[in-house]
């Protein structure tokens, strides 16, 4: 796994949307808006799943996903991709559900999917976009 940098950690911290990208086992890509997306670490990310239909039957076949980071407010634009995992029960689960719930009871919270980032690429325009960063 690789960790982000602090510049990294500062930019991923101003999303509050973040666009999640899932593949099914044949290729067929998936992008979804998520707002529990929290880094929990320098190389895990956690992401509640309130509402997966599709992203939650890609990830079951192919685990793996892929963030994008950037807004007008941050100072780097990135692509973070990771290795998931599904969790619905345990100690990891039970801590972000509760954090789902005092975001409101709306949320049902019905799985964690942990991110244990592999890469992070270049997304600004230019010379250096696509470029490996870590």
């Amino acid at each position: 796994m690789v960790k982000l940098d602090e510049k990294m950690k500062e930019d991923f911290s101003k999303i509050k949307i973040f666009p999640f990208a899932t593949a099914s086992k044949d290729g067929v890509p998936n992008v979804v808006p998520i707002g529990f997306c929290k880094l929990m670490d320098d190389e895990t990310i956690w992401v509640a799943d309130n509402y997966f239909d599709k992203t939650l039957s890609n990830l079951q076949e192919n685990p793996k996903a892929s963030i994008f980071v950037w807004n007008t407010e941050t100072s780097g634009c990135y692509q973070i991709k990771g290795d998931v995992e599904i969790k619905s029960s345990g100690e990891d689960y039970n801590r972000m559900y509760n954090m789902v719930k005092e975001m409101g009871d709306k949320y049902p919270a019905k799985h964690l999917v942990e991110m244990k980032i592999t890469n992070v690429y270049e997304c600004k325009s230019g010379p250096e976009a696509g470029k490996k960063l870590l």
